[in-house]
């Protein structure tokens, strides 16, 4: 086991890699090499214009210096880093960031610039020189070496000491590898804390992921909602046309088309969700699996936002349920058997989109719940809006045969609903009813 961590770095794939990771760092110094070797070179000229020489100098110290502190070079770096050292980095953010936190981001990818180069040039003189030495000593023991090594000596060994030349040969080469294995995996190391995300980003990144969650939460109390009802209306309809069908024909013929109407606006909304999820599916691919990561990212943002206006309009070309559907949705429940005395109070047309649509969804869940836990009973419905607040009140009888039970999901996802649109809700037994009472804000400002 011991010998196989000894061995590993000589035949691991990754050292390679990372070796070209650090050699295109030796190929980046090389500019900056020849300028300083040209410029040495001048100095040394006698009666040269130095005053000139200087000011040319620090023009282009200055041009030097401009490309590590660029955003661009800091994202080419984080795809090399991800793709030869195999470190997990996320794309830059395009948003721009304040400007103390975008100067320690650019000041951390400048000096991973200047590790690059150096470790890029380190490994470029182990390549030239080392290396090239192994490989001499070792190819010298088959005589394809020629007269290379005519007049060689070092310490006791000469030419002719062509055993013990390749032996050293053999320990160059694996001392050249397993430096560069060592450099690398310090490079693997440094990486995340030189060209990783700074706090600013972290914290965007979380945001935007609880958005996402949230608006995914969101969807799925859409789904569960709307389809919880529509199964439920469908199944109790079905089950009175299929005992009713032979003694009440024009019943049973209700019952159907009510089912087909119901089955209808159970399929739009399933498609408008998955139309949504679609959109955010396409918002949330990582910006690296693209062809170009900020092009992709600036469209991630285009999709997000179409997304978005969907969400608020519904989607899927079907326009969102609101409060102005009620009557439908209480002609779907009476088609049940559950007789709804609804009264409303103000003008529900002039509500805030998400107060309206969030409204109809507990209503329509508080009807479901009904149906699944005490059966075809009378249910007791009040909407009001009076000034800044919308208040809904449903309330029916427990029945012994089919008690309530708290804590469903149903609940929950009215709950949630209620709390994103900072409203309060009350559910539970008085007296011999189930009562469940919701106040939301009915005003534009303060529904989010």
């Amino acid at each position: 086991m011991r010998v196989g961590a000894v061995v590993r770095p000589l035949v691991s794939g990754a050292t390679y890699r990372r070796g070209v990771h650090l050699l295109l760092g030796g190929v980046l110094l090389l500019p900056y090499v020849l300028v300083a070797v040209l410029f040495a070179g001048m100095f040394t000229v006698p009666d040269a214009p130095y005053g000139l020489l200087v000011l040319v100098l620090a023009l282009v110290v200055v041009i030097g210096v401009v490309p590590p502190f660029l955003r661009g070079t800091r994202a080419l770096e984080i795809v090399a880093a991800r793709a030869l050292l195999g470190v997990p980095l996320p794309d830059p953010p395009v948003t721009a960031e304040s400007g103390r936190e975008a100067r320690e981001t650019r000041v951390r990818a400048a000096l991973w610039f200047a590790v690059h180069l150096v470790a890029g040039g380190v490994v470029a003189l182990l390549i030239l020189i080392p290396l090239v030495m192994g490989v001499t000593f070792v190819v010298q023991w088959f005589g394809i070496a020629g007269g290379a090594l005519d007049g060689l000596r070092i310490g006791p060994l000469d030419e002719h000491d062509t055993g013990w030349l390749s032996l050293l040969g053999v320990v160059t080469l694996a001392g050249v590898l397993y430096a560069v294995a060592g450099l690398g995996a310090l490079a693997a190391v440094m990486a995340p804390v030189l060209l990783g995300p700074s706090p600013a980003e972290r914290i965007a990144a979380l945001e935007a992921r609880a958005a996402r969650l949230a608006e995914r939460n969101r969807l799925a109390r859409e789904l569960h909602d709307s389809i919880g009802h529509a199964l439920t209306v469908t199944m109790l309809q079905a089950s009175a046309a299929l005992h009713l069908l032979d003694t009440d024909p024009e019943f049973a013929r209700g019952a159907l088309q009510a089912i087909e109407e119901t089955g209808r606006a159970a399929t739009e909304d399933l498609d408008r969700v998955l139309g949504m999820l679609r959109e955010r599916d396409r918002a949330d691919e990582p910006a690296g699996q693209r062809a170009d990561g900020r092009a992709g990212q600036r469209a991630d943002g285009r999709a997000g936002q179409r997304a978005d206006e969907r969400a608020g309009a519904g989607g899927g070309g079907a326009p969102p349920h609101g409060l102005g559907d009620l009557d439908r949705l209480v002609a779907h429940s009476r088609g049940t058997g559950v007789e709804v005395d609804t009264e409303i109070e103000g003008s529900v047309d002039d509500l805030p989109a998400p107060v309206s649509r969030e409204g109809y969804r507990i209503i329509q869940e508080s009807l479901t719940n009904v149906l699944r836990h005490a059966g075809p009973v009378p249910v007791a419905l009040r909407v009001a809006v009076d000034g800044p607040t919308l208040t809904i009140e449903v309330s029916n009888p427990v029945t012994a045969a089919r008690p309530r039970r708290e804590g469903g999901r149903g609940l929950v996802g009215m709950r949630e609903r209620v709390t994103l649109l900072g409203g309060t809700m009350t559910a539970g037994p008085d007296g011999a009813h189930w009562r469940v009472s919701v106040h939301l804000p009915a005003l534009e400002g303060e529904a989010p």
